[in-house]
């Protein structure tokens, strides 16, 4: 096996391990509305969600061609770069999951892409007009449209079945949550599973190993799906408390509102290519369906937080994917990405050992 293959196999992997931590990151976009109406159980809403994560992911590959090709220049950058943009993103997926903040994995991906780039090749193979026009325009655009989206469309539920008993109108929400979260979930796969398969293509081409301006293989859609998920399954259970109830206190119409509103946004906007933040969506959309019931009903605090998050990801995992690109291109071309995986690797496992081992706090009163 050659230096280029090996470094490739290192990088596909690397991807595959943010693919799955995209799953478990998110999780929440998809089923926390669900989870916390009581519309399905924790289990089956997170398996429900995962086998409609793998199926979207092979719906389109629009997004996929907009990472591989419209954010930076695939013809200039390597294979360590894309390594070391990925392990930027990991790097902020878990911290942020640390905090139970739900950031996002999108731009996270991005960010962590575009500083390895800039650092390795400089500012000419970073494309600035594609990360304004299909990254930063969208990111603003699609969360205040998720959120009036959500909001006219809990005005209008509560309009239909204001006069209705609450016991049957609850019920008939929560069955419509499972049509829209299952919509939901369908539009994560189709958007976030193709941003992994994107950077793989991304690394094919940098290897030598597919021409600019093809499709990903096969194997590389197949192996995207899967991996999101199975980090879908896993659940990031964190992120699921802040989504599903620290925002809003949510009534099951603004559940199936929300989850509407968000499913609506990002189909639209995979359609077109844009690499959309789910997690921004769906956040919206929530928000949305609190401020449409009434003003006071959003925990603005918590919003603020993740807004915050959110304005933070791109620039932080961007400094990530820089700082570890330095550390990789200090070794030769194949040590460089085995030693930053194996102390990458070691440092999740002393967090998540630490973690296992910190006891829970003793019961109030």
């Amino acid at each position: 096996m050659s230096e280029t293959d090996l470094v490739l196999g290192i990088v596909v992997a690397t991807a595959l391990a943010f693919d799955f931590t995209n799953g478990f990151h998110d999780t929440a976009n998809v089923v926390a509305t669900s989870i916390s109406t009581r519309a399905m159980s924790p289990r089956i809403a997170v398996g429900f969600a995962a086998v409609l994560n793998f199926a979207g992911a092979f719906l389109s590959l629009e997004v996929a061609a907009t990472i591989a090709e419209d954010v930076v220049d695939p013809l200039v950058i390597t294979t360590t770069v894309i390594f070391a943009g990925l392990v930027g993103a990991i790097a902020w997926n878990l911290i942020t999951w640390y905090f139970g903040l739900p950031s996002s994995s999108s731009h996270a991906l991005i960010g962590g892409i575009v500083g390895a780039t800039f650092v390795a090749a400089g500012a000419d193979a970073v494309f600035g007009e594609g990360i304004l026009g299909k990254v930063l325009v969208p990111a603003v655009i699609a969360p205040v449209l998720a959120f009036f989206v959500g909001a006219v469309g809990i005005v209008v539920c509560y309009r239909v079945v204001g006069r209705q008993r609450p016991g049957p109108v609850t019920r008939g929400f929560r069955f419509g949550q499972v049509l829209s979260g299952g919509l939901l979930a369908l539009a994560h796969g189709t958007n976030d599973a193709q941003k992994t398969m994107g950077v793989i293509a991304l690394a094919l081409i940098a290897s030598g190993h597919l021409g600019a301006g093809s499709d990903p293989p096969v194997w590389v859609i197949v192996s995207a799906a899967t991996a999101i998920a199975l980090g879908t399954y896993t659940g990031g259970w964190r992120i699921i408390k802040t989504m599903g109830t620290r925002i809003i206190k949510m009534d099951a119409a603004q559940g199936f509102s929300a989850q509407g509103a968000g499913a609506a946004v990002i189909l639209a906007s995979t359609h077109f290519g844009f690499p959309l933040s789910t997690t921004q969506v769906i956040a919206g959309g929530v928000m949305g369906a609190g401020a449409g019931k009434r003003i006071s009903a959003v925990r603005w605090g918590v919003a603020g937080n993740i807004v915050v998050a959110w304005l933070l990801t791109l620039p932080a995992a961007a400094l990530f994917g820089a700082l570890v690109y330095l550390v990789t291109d200090l070794f030769p071309v194949a040590v460089g990405p085995v030693v930053v995986a194996v102390l990458g690797l070691a440092a999740v496992a002393t967090v998540f050992a630490r973690r296992i081992r910190t006891p829970a706090p003793a019961p109030s009163g």
